[in-house]
């Protein structure tokens, strides 16, 4: 009769004492369960209003301590990132707003943890042209998008004297009073109109906005916008695709006196 090694009998627990059979597989201890996250952990993963439902719950007084401890520290950082972020639109100037609202504007500490200075897009545009209203619409979007960053516009020869319509729209970046990059004529190749994604993506290279983008913010009533944009041109609605990015000319450099 055939043996079966594999059984547990007493007959080759005899035959593997005697080393006629191999001695038996060690059976493989299970993985010991995961420890419970501390109190510390669970906290962590916890916004202000879940917080405050589990100290009301709290079982002792130190529980209660150290939970009243997290929601307070996270609200200061929710406050704090609340301080930073405070601008959220596209805010029309003039010409003799530029040193105020933008150079000096983008020497405010509004990205301290992260980059010195604050991102300002100065976005000059032409009234009526298609590619200033696109770039609008991208801009308006990507403001609310990154509330640390200012966005203001203002028409092209209001800004630069004689500025020629072949430049616009343009977007001159600051940082720490200084510009960062002129881009030029965005979009207005009509075989290489820009997306809200080119944009978005220039400006995050060359850290004009900085850190994680918000959730969409609602949408404004028709009586809320009424006016608030004066000097921005009328918004359509137009398809968008790939960039175009170019230096300013040489010959628009002696106008560009602010």
């Amino acid at each position: 009769m055939a043996v079966n090694p594999n059984e547990d009998t007493e007959f080759n627990d005899a035959l593997r004492k005697h080393g006629i059979l191999p001695p038996r597989p060690k059976t493989p201890e299970e993985p010991s369960p995961p420890p419970s996250p501390s109190l510390s952990e669970q906290l962590d993963d916890l916004d202000l209003d879940e917080l405050k439902d589990k100290e009301e719950d709290a079982n002792n007084s130190d529980s209660e301590r150290l939970i009243a401890s997290y929601r307070r520290r996270k609200l200061a950082e929710l406050r704090q990132e609340q301080s930073k972020a405070r601008f959220g639109r596209i805010y029309p100037i003039g010409r003799d707003d530029y040193t105020r609202e933008v150079t000096e504007a983008s020497k405010e500490d509004g990205d301290g943890d992260l980059i010195k200075g604050t991102g300002v897009v100065c976005f000059l545009y032409k009234d009526g042209q298609v590619p200033s209203m696109r770039l609008f619409d991208h801009l308006r979007t990507l403001s609310t998008r990154y509330p640390r960053t200012k966005f203001v516009s203002i028409v092209g020869d209001k800004c630069i004297p004689n500025c020629p319509d072949r430049n616009l729209p343009m977007m001159i970046l600051y940082r720490s009073g200084l510009v960062v990059e002129n881009l030029v004529a965005w979009g207005a190749n009509p075989r290489q109109p820009g997306t809200l994604e080119d944009v978005e993506l220039v400006l995050q290279k060359l850290q004009i906005v900085v850190g994680p983008p918000t959730l969409p913010q609602p949408t404004r009533s028709k009586d809320e916008s009424d006016g608030e944009d004066d000097d921005v041109p009328r918004r359509k609605k137009i398809s968008s695709s790939s960039a175009k990015k170019a230096k300013v000319e040489d010959d628009s450099d002696s106008d560009f006196d602010l």
